[in-house]
């Protein structure tokens, strides 16, 4: 059975100091054992399960809230300033508490109690469990002190290790962040290296181009020169190997004496130049006629005289 012992104040003698001892088995809305007593007369009483239901009714709460509240009044120890007030009548043994809101004050439940014809013993139960209860308290703080202790060298273990952990990765962390310089300055002077390999390579390479574009200029300019030469070489000069008809040909008309009708000849070059294909049978048509007039002095323009040389 649980047990908790408070010390009160009651509203008709606030100058007395009463205890007043809960005891429940399981729960305090299940049921509880009061015990009030002022160092020489004692009371006790039992309240039920169904006792704390009526009460929660006849106030218009919920059982669960309202025990919440016994707890707050007969557990936690309220004095006479504070929220809750107590009342009993060594009379009528009538034991009733109130909760104090501002100026309002309602009460929260009340118990009939009956008076311990051996007050004794129970007073002295209520000290044997004050001694205990102070025992425990203090075997507990004990423990809790030794607890604390232990985790205090605990901590200070940890922080011991945190700071070598910390030491530790300071050092690493220096150490790598030299090596990656290192590395950095290789890699960067590797890379400025290439750059300037790369630079090189590509000035080379623009300077063979330009002396390969300059030779090519002056070739294309020495061609442009020659074609145009030949062009004029070619319109100025006599084709070396004329064909022997064009020969025969020119010789007859140098032999053949001068006419001042020029016509016939300019008509004879013009269907020429429009028959370029028919050239040679042309040609052997006026050798054969040349060599006609020669046989039978045939004269082509009769009528027409020899111009003097």
């Amino acid at each position: 059975m649980e047990r908790k012992v408070n010390r009160i104040y009651l509203a008709s003698e606030p100058d007395i100091i009463h205890f007043l001892q809960v005891a429940w088995e399981k729960t305090l809305g299940s049921g509880f054992v009061i015990t009030l007593t002022d160092g020489q007369s004692a009371w006790t009483g039992t309240v039920c399960e169904s006792e704390i239901s009526q009460e929660a009714d006849d106030m218009a709460m919920e059982k669960e809230k309202y025990v919440d509240e016994l707890r707050k009044a007969l557990v936690s120890g309220a004095g006479p300033t504070d929220t809750y007030k107590f009342n009993f009548s060594k009379e009528s043994c009538h034991f009733s508490f109130e909760k104090n809101l501002k100026d309002v004050s309602f009460r929260l439940g009340s118990f009939n109690l009956e008076k311990v014809a051996n007050p004794a013993e129970v007073i002295r139960e209520l000290i044997c469990r004050c001694l205990d209860t102070i025992a425990e308290n203090q075997a507990k703080n004990e423990h809790l002190q030794k607890e604390n202790e232990r985790l205090l060298r605990d901590w200070n273990d940890v922080q011991g290790r945190f700071e070598k952990c910390v030491s530790a990765k300071e050092a690493l962390e220096t150490d790598l962040y030299k090596r990656f310089i290192l590395v950095l300055n290789e890699k960067k002077a590797k890379i400025r290296s290439l750059n300037k390999l790369l630079n090189e390579v590509q000035e080379l390479e623009k300077n063979i181009e330009h002396k390969r574009e300059t030779p090519t200029c002056s070739e294309m300019t020495t061609d442009r020169d020659a074609i145009y030469d030949e062009s004029t070489d070619e319109e100025s000069e006599i084709p070396p190997n004329p064909s022997p008809a064009a020969v025969r040909r020119d010789d007859s008309i140098i032999s053949s004496p001068d006419v001042t009708d020029i016509a016939p000849t300019r008509k004879r070059r013009q269907r020429m130049q429009k028959n370029l294909g028919t050239e040679p049978k042309m040609a052997s048509q006026e050798h054969r006629l040349q060599e006609k007039e020669k046989g039978h002095g045939f004269d082509p323009w009769p009528g027409k005289m020899p111009r003097s040389n």
